[in-house]
């Protein structure tokens, strides 16, 4: 316990720039996206603004995801796929089924991050650029071509891997927080009676006077919260009480603190039109603090980008995605991992969306959808997790439920009228990877249950074996499966092939599990099947990178003898092709996943078996 207490404060350190830089750039933007989409410059006005986004931290940040959904952890792991496995994770029979539309919610919601990765890391570094127009109007050509090369710059290194300079996101974040809190204080200090609008009714009586408007100042007000879902998703990286502490010393102050101050500096300059960030500094300040904010952004943009790789890893060990690359960039920090295909892919959507909407004001439009509708998903989710995980009666679950929905209900539909000025881009991505997601889980399940009469005959392939009537081949073969059973299909296809089976036979049947990571003792399975014959069967976690060599080569002290150097190894590559009788897929969805399985990475390359010695045997199946 002493030991889990001295890494908290390391950990709290650690938090500001793995799970706190895209909230913590936010003052960047929302207040002035905030007085835009009012339309009024009087002292009620800032003050309903400024109490707005204090409470919608407190509510939002604070009590539903640091408070309540932190605790829905799965061993560690958060984050909405994390929360999904924790309800059931699968499709019911019914549409209308519990488990089908908890499943849905938690797909999609899950999909619609990846609409975010691509909007955050454009909008935050828009917005830090933005501020060199401050320090002189001829710099405002260049603004939007110095983004460009910055974030294209942000996602070239994501390859070379970011351990090394992940060390230091820490205290630069805690530099930036320093930094505009200060700055905040310093302008609250001319002013201090804003302080008056963390009232809460400031925030209310602010909606009642602006009526049917009200909803589109929420979907600005949201900006404030758009990197809460971090603090759920990234606490495997730094621990829950490292977050809680970061949150409650540092973020949640300072974020008030720079809200404070750029209220305060409104209230006494209520004509300015620039960015109030910028312009509650000395003209001094501006330049170092876009260089600062600069920084800020791209460790809040780096965030992003490892949380897609995350959740794509995730994915794909939970079953709802195609295998894809995975590289570890780091030989000590386990979630340092880099994804070639979700790295260039949301590098050419981020910089089509910074290139169309060429500033930080025009793309607050498009920000806010995606993740108003994830924080929605995961108060369906937590209800059942209440209900179901935590043995929480009604009287206690449906009032903090209620209470967070109808806060999100709210900030939904705020942000569904802002689908027409580009709140479309991410719904759009994020339906785009829902779709893909439950194409492969079907196509795969299609696929098996189209395998499976293969296996049909694996009771007379067992007689041959037990009355020495099936010719042995000297050597050793690993057969991958997918199967459970002694003989899987894909083994007793091989003896109507060849007529035959090597001396020693592996039958591997790898599974990822609903949990993160799988202890020791419960890695691996093994049974003597006879004859020659081993059944292996191993469990990995959904955040685990599996080590197949690893595990063979610790089979020996079973009794199974291989020679890790000269065994073969089997695995299938069937193709797949429409059902002559009844097709079990539409034609696009087939084409889809036929797509899909061509392309995903094979069992050599994911389980860095070596090709010299990898046959794969192939077989129609028709879905």
């Amino acid at each position: 316990m002493a030991e889990e207490h001295r890494k908290v404060l390391p950990g709290a350190l650690a938090a500001l720039g793995i799970v706190f830089g895209d909230i913590g750039t936010s003052p960047l933007y929302t207040l002035q996206t905030v007085l835009n989409d009012t339309g009024a410059s009087d002292r009620e006005t800032f003050l309903g603004g400024f109490s707005l986004l204090v409470w919608t931290m407190i509510m939002v940040v604070a009590v539903k995801y640091a408070t309540v959904v932190m605790r829905a952890d799965n061993k560690g792991e958060g984050g909405i796929l994390a929360l999904f496995s924790l309800v059931g994770g699968a499709f019911g029979k019914h549409w209308y089924s519990r488990s089908t539309l908890l499943a849905a919610a938690g797909l999609f919601g899950a999909a619609l991050l990846y609409g975010d990765g691509a909007i955050t890391p454009a909008i935050s570094v828009l917005s830090a650029v933005e501020g060199i127009g401050v320090v002189t109007k001829s710099l405002q050509p260049y603004i939007l071509p110095i983004a460009t090369i910055i974030l294209f710059g942000i996602f070239a290194i994501q390859p070379l891997g970011t351990a090394r300079i992940s060390a230091v996101f820490g205290p630069i974040m805690l530099v930036w927080f320093l930094a505009i809190g200060g700055i905040g204080l310093f302008s609250l200090m001319h002013d201090p009676s804003v302080l008056v609008g963390l009232d809460p009714l400031y925030g209310l009586r602010f909606l009642y006077k602006h009526g049917a408007n009200s909803l589109v100042i929420l979907g600005a007000v949201f900006l404030s919260v758009t990197g809460a879902e971090a603090l759920y998703a990234d606490m495997s990286h730094v621990g829950r009480s490292s977050v809680r502490l970061a949150l409650a010393v540092i973020v949640l102050p300072v974020l008030v603190l720079s809200y404070a101050g750029q209220t305060a500096f409104l209230v006494s300059h209520p004509q300015v039109k620039e960015n109030p960030f910028f312009a509650t500094m000395p003209h001094s300040l501006v330049l170092p603090m876009v260089v600062l904010a600069t920084f800020a952004t791209i460790i809040a943009s780096q965030a992003i980008i490892t949380g897609a790789f995350t959740l794509t890893r995730q994915a794909m060990q939970l079953g709802w995605f195609p295998s894809l690359n995975i590289r570890q960039t780091s030989d000590t920090e386990y979630g340092q991992i880099y994804v070639s295909v979700v790295n260039w892919a949301l590098m050419i959507i981020t910089l089509l969306i910074a290139l169309s909407f060429k500033s930080s004001d025009a793309l607050s439009g498009a920000y806010g959808t995606a993740v108003s509708t994830t924080m929605l998903m995961t108060t369906l989710l937590i209800f059942d997790v209440m209900r179901e995980r935590w043995n929480w009666p009604l009287w206690k679950a449906v009032p903090v439920v209620v209470c967070f929905a109808v806060i999100d209900l709210a900030f939904f539909v705020a942000n569904l009228l802002k689908i027409d000025k580009g709140g479309y881009v991410p719904l759009l991505i994020g339906l785009f990877i829902y779709i893909i997601m439950t194409t492969w889980r079907r196509g795969i399940t299609l696929l098996r249950a189209g395998l499976a009469p293969l296996g049909e005959c694996a009771d007379k392939v067992l007689t041959q074996l037990h009355d020495g009537k099936l010719i042995r081949t000297p050597g050793a073969a690993v057969f991958l499966s997918r199967y459970d059973g002694v003989l899987p299909p894909f083994v007793t296809r091989h003896v109507a092939d060849f007529h035959c089976l090597p001396e020693h036979v592996v039958i591997l049947n790898v599974k990822f599990d609903t949990v993160p990571r799988i202890p020791a003792d419960e890695r691996m399975a093994i049974k003597d099947a006879g004859n020659g014959v081993w059944t292996i069967n191993v469990k990995f976690g959904f955040v685990e990178i599996p080590n197949l060599y690893y595990v063979l080569s610790q089979v020996k002290e079973a009794g199974c003898a291989l020679d890790l150097d000269t065994v073969v190894f089997f695995a299938g590559d069937d193709d797949v092709v429409p059902d002559q009788k009844k097709p079990k897929m539409v034609a696009p969805r087939r084409i889809l996943f036929g797509f899909l399985y061509r392309n995903a990475v094979r069992a050599s390359d994911r389980f860095t078996l070596p090709r010299e010695r990898l046959i794969e045997i192939g077989h129609q199946v028709g879905i």
